[in-house]
């Protein structure tokens, strides 16, 4: 594969170190989005922004739509990884997204370098949560942006749904109150 997000947990990205998301507690995690195991996944590796989290990416020809171009849905896919991460990480709890809405400004390209930037609004009782996302290409000009509301859940509430076993809760939920600490608003203190 050509993308550029192949690296486990607990590496530098660009001189950053990456940050641990809570989902890495389970050895065989399988997130399109995120898991390094899911060899046809985007692999992203998260590292703090200034304005919440960010992750960067260059995508091969597997991700294409038109020739040259990538498939757009993967761009709604990349902003939701990037908010939903910054959900888990600032608010120490996962959610399900409720609602997303994609500007497309630009087409991305296959082999490009690009970033995905997300930030959250509003306090940390708001429910839904609401957050955005940009995607920026290496001059820094925004190709995407995207909005969201997410729907917090705990684990329990949820568990019909999910494969984890009662180890795996316990190391989930342990990992996500003793996680990666970011601010509220998800802005690395």
């Amino acid at each position: 594969m050509e993308h550029d997000s192949a690296f486990g947990p607990d590496t530098v990205h660009g001189g950053v170190d990456t940050v641990r998301v809570p989902w890495s507690v389970i050895p065989d995690y399988r997130c399109f989005g995120c898991s390094p195991h899911n060899t046809t996944g985007l692999r992203l590796r998260f590292t703090p922004h200034p304005d919440g989290l960010q992750a960067r990416f260059r995508l091969g020809r597997e991700f294409e739509s038109y020739p040259g171009v990538v498939h757009g849905g993967l761009i709604g896919v990349i902003c939701d990884e990037v908010m939903g991460n910054l959900i888990v990480l600032a608010r120490h709890h996962p959610a399900f997204t409720v609602t997303q809405r994609t500007r497309f400004l630009t087409p991305l390209l296959v082999g490009r370098e690009y970033h995905c930037v997300a930030t959250l609004s509003g306090t940390e009782d708001d429910r839904p949560i609401q957050a955005s996302a940009e995607i920026r290409d290496a001059d820094n000009l925004v190709c995407a942006s995207s909005t969201a509301a997410y729907q917090p859940f705990a684990l329990d509430d949820v568990r019909h749904q999910l494969t984890l076993g009662d180890d795996e809760v316990a190391a989930l939920s342990h990992a996500l109150s003793t996680g990666t600490a970011l601010a509220p608003n998800g802005v690395h203190p």
